[in-house]
């Protein structure tokens, strides 16, 4: 069995508050330690009504504190918004305070549009090397080598277990060139996966940090006793990313007896596959969902999404996906 971990986007839903969310995310970060879950992991997106984890370093900490074994971490950090001393710094804290529990995830997205990245005070760079550049320097504070001039407290000498994101072969490359590990974004962003896993594979160069490619892919599950139920809890997540991609960002809204197919043919096309790395159903249609993924992906650990309303059929989910790993005959 392969290990399998959580990624949760703090939801804030219809008629809910973001005190509740974040209330739920330090339960749901307990759940998954006590349900044999390897990391848990927030994600920095702004601007979003429906998604708590914009401070997403503070985040981390209020989960960190409500856990004890669980590694905790962003999947992850978008690192245009930011100085990288900022993030040492932050990161560096929560080393200091979660010490060898912290995973640092990186990506290139702005997770945000240029209206937003002006009120975070970052103009968004074209340069394509501005993000290695960026990299470089954080893994340097880290390091605490000399090499920028300024030392970092917190974070000189801090060692968070740094991960190159990606929903392209861009982040595959360069985690690749780095020698470090790989998350791809498959469980929204599925087209470039296979790809992308070829070439970090092929050109991956090993590091003080990671000897040999270690990759893991996003992956939906919504679980329930019966096919027809996960099916309907999944509709809360259909129904935001139609209202995503429609340029109409919202809570994450109530289930919806038979949304997918109330939708005209163009959008329901559109939405199967944006949403094509998932298992929707029973404990028996999740484990062979998640088997068949773990199959052609050949992926060293697998990040599991469980967007849903209520968070008592969501905790439920966590776990049918947690006892569908381990009943799993996939190799590691």
């Amino acid at each position: 069995m392969i290990p399998y971990s959580l990624l949760d986007l703090v939801p804030v839903v219809e008629g809910g508050s973001v005190r509740q969310a974040l209330t739920n995310a330090a339960g749901m970060a307990r759940h998954a330690e006590a349900n044999g879950y390897h990391r848990y992991w927030v994600a920095e997106h702004h601007g979003m009504d429906g998604i708590a984890s914009s401070a997403t370093a503070v985040v981390i900490a209020h989960v960190g504190a409500a856990t004890s074994t669980i590694r905790i971490g962003a999947g992850g950090i978008m690192l245009p918004n930011h100085a990288p001393l900022v993030i040492a710094e932050q990161f560096g804290t929560l080393d200091a305070l979660f010490p060898g529990r912290v995973d640092l995830g990186l990506g290139r997205a702005p997770g945000s549009d240029q209206r937003v990245a002006r009120a975070i005070r970052r103009t968004l760079e074209s340069d394509p090397q501005a993000f290695p550049r960026d990299v470089l320097e954080l893994q340097s504070y880290f390091a605490d080598d000399g090499q920028t001039g300024i030392r970092a407290t917190p974070g000189a000498g801090a060692k968070p277990e740094l991960w190159i994101l990606g929903s392209s072969t861009f982040g595959a490359q360069l985690a690749a060139m780095l020698g470090l590990p790989y998350a791809f974004a498959s469980h929204f962003a599925p087209d470039a996966l296979d790809q992308a896993l070829a070439i970090y594979r092929r050109d991956f160069r090993p590091s003080a940090q990671l000897d040999r490619p270690y990759a893991m892919a996003g992956f939906n599950v919504f679980a329930a006793d019966t096919d027809e139920e996960a099916e309907f809890l999944a509709s809360s997540q259909q129904q935001a990313f139609v209202a995503l991609r429609t340029g109409n960002p919202r809570q994450l809204p109530p289930p919806v007896a038979g949304y997918r197919d109330s939708l005209p043919p163009p959008q329901a096309a559109i939405l199967d596959h944006v949403l094509q790395c998932s298992a929707v159903g029973s404990p028996a249609t999740v484990e062979r969902g998640i088997a068949a993924f773990v199959e052609r992906t050949k992926v060293d650990e697998l990040m599991i999404v469980s967007s849903i309303y209520d968070v008592e059929a969501r905790t439920k989910s966590v776990a049918i996906a947690a006892e569908a790993m381990r009943g799993a005959t996939v190799a590691a």
